[in-house]
């Protein structure tokens, strides 16, 4: 029996409220007859748990009984500094609550474990952003986490990729994401609940009418299910090509990571000089046409076709441009800088 995992329950019941046996199993992982144990043991030890039976009861604290025990282990003292990322909170207009918060924090801890805080605090430093891109202005970032918080419909113009355009649209939002340094709202329009990147708000007005969340919406659930249907529908068809053994070294850094990984799955040896051949994802013929463009000589399509052809006419395209009868050769180049 673990003391760790029945301050844990206490925890729980003090910042839950009521919770059946089965809801304390799940939390904490272990069967239902051991969340029986594990109440009956504090029960043992004097905490005031009390059981409400009926169909919606469970177990629950005694009003205003409270613990002043933080149970922080010296890795959750490490975490305490992970726990806000200051960029993030900055774009929410949390900065300085965010602060103060880990302040506070930082204070009730025991001397042992604030010094390994601090440690870690010296020592990593966390930047969400993505490599070779300027920050996205979000002028509307903070008047969604209004909406958000407050449960406000919000009406806003959005431009999108497809025509129209510039749409108009009545949303009930239900969080924000923030992926590779860019923000999203999820919300619901009266269809259906889909998800805006927030740069592309053109304007934005939050309304007084309110709204419910759905008690079973889970954030962290619809944005997996949102990847996982996201790349699904990126990749609609495949291409056959062939790829010298520098090229196969320099996928990972000039190709999506699927583009790597069905690489290493279908690759087959052609001829004996290490190039080998292999079934790539793409999404269409014009951005695989730019995508594959980046290995140069190390790669050739061999199918579809179509995307053959457009190799083929963008590098006959680049050799006219850099055609030597067509521009000053390197004589005259010299004979220019010379002058």
């Amino acid at each position: 029996m673990s003391a760790g995992r029945l301050l844990s329950v206490l925890l729980l019941l003090q910042s839950r409220g009521r919770m059946s046996a089965r809801g304390i199993a799940d939390e904490l992982g272990v069967s239902v007859r051991t969340a029986y144990r594990d109440v009956a043991r504090l029960q043992a030890a004097g905490v005031p748990v009390y059981a409400e039976p009926g169909r919606n009861g469970g177990y629950q604290l005694l009003d205003g009984y409270r613990t002043r025990l933080t149970g922080m282990s010296e890795g959750e003292a490490r975490a305490l500094f992970f726990a806000g990322l200051p960029g993030p909170a900055a774009d929410l207009g949390l900065a300085e609550e965010v602060a103060a918060a880990r302040l506070k924090l930082l204070a009730a801890l025991p001397a042992g474990a604030r010094e390994e805080a601090a440690r870690t605090a010296a020592v990593f430093h966390l930047d969400a952003p993505a490599w070779y891109r300027e920050p996205e202005p979000a002028p509307y970032l903070t008047l969604f986490v209004d909406a958000v918080l407050g449960r406000n419909v919000v009406d806003v113009r959005y431009r999108r990729w497809r025509a129209p355009q510039e749409v108009r649209r009545r949303l009930r939002p239900y969080g924000l994401v923030l992926k590779s340094g860019v923000w999203y709202l999820v919300a619901a329009t009266e269809s259906r609940t889909a998800t805006y990147r927030v740069t592309q708000v053109l304007d934005a007005a939050l309304s007084d009418e309110r709204f419910d969340r759905p008690p079973d919406f889970d954030l962290g659930a619809y944005w997996a299910s949102y990847l996982d249907d996201f790349e699904k529908r990126r990749f609609t068809g495949t291409a056959t090509v062939r790829l010298s053994p520098r090229g196969r070294r320099r996928l990972p850094d000039n190709l999506p990571p699927e583009v790597a990984r069905a690489v290493e799955d279908t690759a087959t040896p052609v001829g004996d000089d290490g190039w080998t051949e292999a079934v790539i994802p793409t999404e269409s013929t014009e951005h695989a046409c730019g995508e594959l463009l980046r290995l140069g000589v190390d790669v050739e399509v061999v199918a579809p076709a179509e995307l053959r052809r457009a190799m083929a006419d963008t590098v006959n395209a680049l050799a006219g441009t850099y055609d030597a009868d067509r521009n000053e050769g390197p004589d005259e180049v010299r004979d220019v800088m010379s002058r």
